[in-house]
């Protein structure tokens, strides 16, 4: 079987669900050092442990000691191989596990059972966060039945209206991940109601410019094309209809959505109507931060740990080539 990296089967390839494959791609790599914000109900606590002992994660909880234990006695969670470092409170759990990354404690950070703005407040602090150059967006990893590609949605969940520099963050932020866990090149469809530039429809706008910052190397290691509606990003037929001649029209498997209401109805509309697998991940800061909600399956979940890992597998030797 052809692959695009020693570990992932090629995009399309039937033998198993895109979940499992980069779940074993990431079994096969170092487990990555994980900071868990607060894990204290039994649906967090049981996603970092299972990661764990996947092979996928070597967990610090963080948050109050006597809880995490009574929650995982309760429920009959091993933490054996688990580092607890005690806080008071979930406010306090955030901000430790956010300093815990700063120290270089941990090359991922995940969210336990705490709100997400609880975290993402302490991640984009500016005196004590975790901030880059680059913005902090977020990426729903899709595993849609009956479409053999991967699909990446972004951003639904952490930019409401993004101007343009900002898209232009968020589209390098995809186009790294999908690179970083092994999946080559990947194709990129600004999306908009439309296939054609009209300035009654201001995305258009923006993804022509999108698409003419990829030509001039603002946006690098990914194929880009856009403004396209979501038929013609996904369906080959429908872009053909539309004779649109493209090597992403049809095949794109990064979709960049105008605006986070879109890009949610979007991502609900997969998981409930095709009942669609939705694993998450937050780009742009230090470490990428594994997002789960309490919806979220066992494998969903090993899924989002799975990708971070991967990625943090893919920057670890990146670091370790730049130090070379």
């Amino acid at each position: 079987m052809r692959t695009t990296d020693d570990s992932l089967p090629a995009q399309g390839a039937a033998s198993s669900s895109k979940y499992d494959r980069l779940i074993a791609a990431a079994r096969a790599a170092e487990p990555a050092q994980t900071v868990v914000a607060h894990p204290c109900d039994e649906t967090s606590l049981r996603g970092a442990v299972e990661a764990a002992e996947a092979g996928l994660i070597v967990p610090i909880l963080v948050g109050p000691e006597a809880k995490i234990r009574s929650v995982a006695e309760t429920h009959g969670l091993d933490l054996t191989g688990c580092t607890i470092v005690d806080a008071p409170h979930s406010h306090a759990a955030a901000a430790q596990a956010v300093a815990l990354i700063r120290e270089g404690r941990g090359e991922l950070l995940m969210k336990g059972s705490l709100h997400t703005d609880e975290l993402m407040r302490e991640v984009t602090a500016s005196a004590t966060g975790l901030r880059t150059e680059r913005r902090i967006s977020h990426v729903f990893v899709m595993d849609v039945p009956g479409h053999a590609e991967t699909l990446f949605i972004t951003d639904a969940a952490v930019n409401i209206f993004p101007d343009l520099d900002a898209k232009r963050d968020i589209v390098q932020n995809a186009i790294d991940l999908w690179a970083g866990i092994g999946l080559g090149e990947p194709k990129v469809a600004i999306l908009s109601a439309v296939e054609t530039v009209t300035t009654k429809i201001p995305s258009t706008i923006e993804a022509a410019a999108l698409c003419k910052m990829s030509e001039r190397g603002q946006i690098t290691g990914g194929l880009v094309d856009g403004p396209l509606a979501f038929d013609n990003a996904i369906d080959p037929a429908a872009a053909a209809i539309k004779g649109i001649v493209s090597p992403v029209a049809g095949h794109a498997q990064i979709l960049v959505v105008p605006d986070l209401e879109a890009g949610n109805m979007l991502a609900k509309n997969l998981t409930f109507l095709s009942h669609a697998d939705a694993a998450g991940i937050v780009l742009g800061a230090r470490v990428p931060i594994i997002l789960t909600s309490r919806a979220d399956s066992v494998r969903t979940r090993l899924a989002s740990c799975a990708v971070a890992a991967l990625y943090a597998a893919a920057r670890r030797r990146d670091s370790t080539v730049a130090a070379v």
